[in-house]
């Protein structure tokens, strides 16, 4: 028995962030009914390559543990199905243009009002829905360049990049789980349901973490740093004799300890580094010393000395070097049966299973439509 076996969702969201959002309901045990366009389905089905057996990867990586069903909104028999769908639903998920489900009297207001008033509803949203958000496009990328994320990323010399995955929309589903779960519990205690809006743009602010409270509560605009850290030394990669590596030291006993095993105890005494804040002031000539230092052995040997000494310190993997480490660490990163990414969490030591594998479009139609009308 999982914690939210018993509830079903109806995702009619698209992409990632909703489907992020009800692959995390459907892994704690969420009965997830995935609403898809008769055309094509979601979106990321044809985001390929890469692909395994015909399926877009991007799509398999994030709809386990759900159901398929293909419905035409447009269509007034497909629409009473998706009524229905959402009277018998305690969940309902949907990132369509504000306004458009209240258009077609799918919206959580409506249904609460007239024929589910447990529903609790979420809306994902580029932009929020003010006057002023319509109209704008809301993709990852764009998000990181207008939510100030492409600017605090790269070198201070280079372009602005954006992160190597899609940390806004991971960020907003994760918004939306964290709301979902909220409004459940209201509902447990009122009985009612309530709405939960998350927008990209509030999900990119808030990753922004120290970055964006650096501007709001101190004045100070960041700027790209590369992997350096804007307020702690050490902490950031460094060139070994072979390729790099990374080093996080983030206190004074931390570097005293660092120095030690590095065989230069004197930079931990000299005035320039004494401290976290002198040694963020002098970060070039702190640099420099310890590359000088790092110069004369591998990357996996300072990351044996350093660790030895219980320096945080660590080699940058690739992605299958990631996979084999966490495997490696007894952390079970891929689902066995099913071969897709693993549930990312565990509930007194068991990860939750994948009970269903990415479904095919509409894979599930003919008993879901039999369900709803019967």
């Amino acid at each position: 028995m999982l914690p939210l076996s018993g509830l079903v969702v109806a995702d009619f969201s698209r992409v990632l962030a909703g489907p992020y959002a009800s692959m995390l309901l459907g892994d704690l045990g969420a009965d997830v009914i995935k609403v898809e366009r008769p055309e094509g389905g979601d979106d990321t089905r044809a985001w390929g390559p890469p692909w395994r057996d015909g399926e877009a990867t991007y799509y398999l990586g994030l709809n386990r543990n759900k159901r398929s069903v293909a419905l035409d909104l447009g269509l007034a028999a497909d629409l009473a199905l998706a009524r229905e769908l959402l009277v018998r639903s305690d969940v309902m998920l949907e990132s369509f243009r504000p306004g458009l489900m209240a258009g077609w009297r799918l919206d959580g207001a409506s249904l609460r009002a007239s024929s589910n008033p447990g529903l609790v509803s979420c809306s994902v949203s580029a932009f929020g829905t003010g006057p002023a958000a319509a109209g704008l496009p809301g993709y990852d990328l764009l998000l990181q360049a207008m939510g100030g994320l492409m600017s605090v990323t790269g070198t201070a010399d280079g372009p602005p990049l954006k992160a190597g995955a899609a940390l806004v929309d991971l960020t907003c589903g994760l918004l939306c789980v964290t709301g979902i779960l909220a409004a459940l519990r209201a509902r447990d205690l009122s009985g009612a349901g309530s709405h939960v809006e998350v927008s990209l743009m509030d999900s990119v602010l808030t990753s922004l973490l120290n970055q964006g409270s650096s501007w709001v509560m101190g004045g100070v605009l960041p700027a790209r740093r590369g992997n350096r850290h804007p307020s702690i030394a050490p902490y950031s990669t460094f060139m070994a004799s072979d390729r790099p590596f990374a080093l996080a030291v983030g206190n004074d006993r931390l570097f005293v300890r660092c120095c030690d095993a590095a065989g230069v105890p004197e930079l931990a005494s000299d005035p320039r580094f004494a401290t976290n804040s002198s040694r963020v002031e002098h970060v070039d000539e702190l640099t420099a010393e310890l590359e000088r230092v790092f110069a004369s052995r591998t990357a996996d040997e300072w990351v044996a000395v350093l660790r030895a000494a219980s320096v945080p310190v660590g080699p940058i993997n690739s992605v299958a070097e990631a996979y084999e480490l966490a495997a490696s660490l007894g952390l079970e990163p891929v689902d066995a049966a099913s071969g897709v990414p693993a549930v990312p969490l565990r509930l007194d030591g068991e990860r939750p299973p994948v009970r269903l594998p990415p479904p095919g479009l509409d894979e599930h139609g003919d008993s879901i439509r039999e369900w709803l009308l019967s």
